[in-house]
């Protein structure tokens, strides 16, 4: 994935030596630093795999969400609902999207105070060209099989939960 030197010991795992030494039990901060160092891995690998396509995989998640809808458009403040993100995040997105090209914001015609976003044939084409890059790199997660995948899944399912992400 990255291009940064190998170490020759985990830093997480030798973090926990010392943090059991002089704090206590590392189980959850090795839990939470890993996942946030997956994190750092994955983004970086979509990112670099979108680059060409002039999108990051936030726009990418918009554009998605939008063709995953029935209509091919989505009130502004669902888009934001959907992926969890705050309204400037998606102002934001919106912004970028659509002075590419992709996206286009349309006035609701029953309710002058909504905005929707709607894909552009472009839009659709980027988002195709973009699945099948994000798919051919297995969406940055190697060395897993498809089963450690769906438990991995089930246990950050968990921690979303329990955070209150969802019902």
């Amino acid at each position: 994935m990255s291009d940064a030197p190998r170490l020759e010991f985990d830093p997480i795992e030798r973090a926990g030596e010392i943090w059991s030494k002089r704090i206590g039990d590392p189980t959850s901060m090795r839990f939470a630093t890993s996942i946030m160092r997956v994190q750092q891995l994955i983004s970086s690998e979509l990112d670099a795999v979108l680059k060409p396509l002039g999108i990051t995989f936030a726009r990418f998640e918009v554009l998605v969400l939008l063709s995953f809808s029935a209509t091919g458009q989505l009130p502004l403040s669902k888009i934001g609902e959907r992926l969890m993100v705050h309204p400037t995040s998606v102002t934001n997105a919106m912004d970028r999207l659509e002075s590419q090209g992709l996206v286009r914001r349309v006035a609701d015609e029953k309710d002058r105070r909504r905005t929707f976003a709607e894909l552009t044939p472009e839009g659709r084409r980027v988002m195709a060209e973009a699945t099948a890059a994000i798919n051919a790199i297995d969406f940055a997660v190697p060395g897993m099989t498809p089963e450690q995948q769906d438990q991995a899944y089930e246990l950050l399912r968990h921690l979303r939960a329990a955070a209150g992400d969802f019902a």
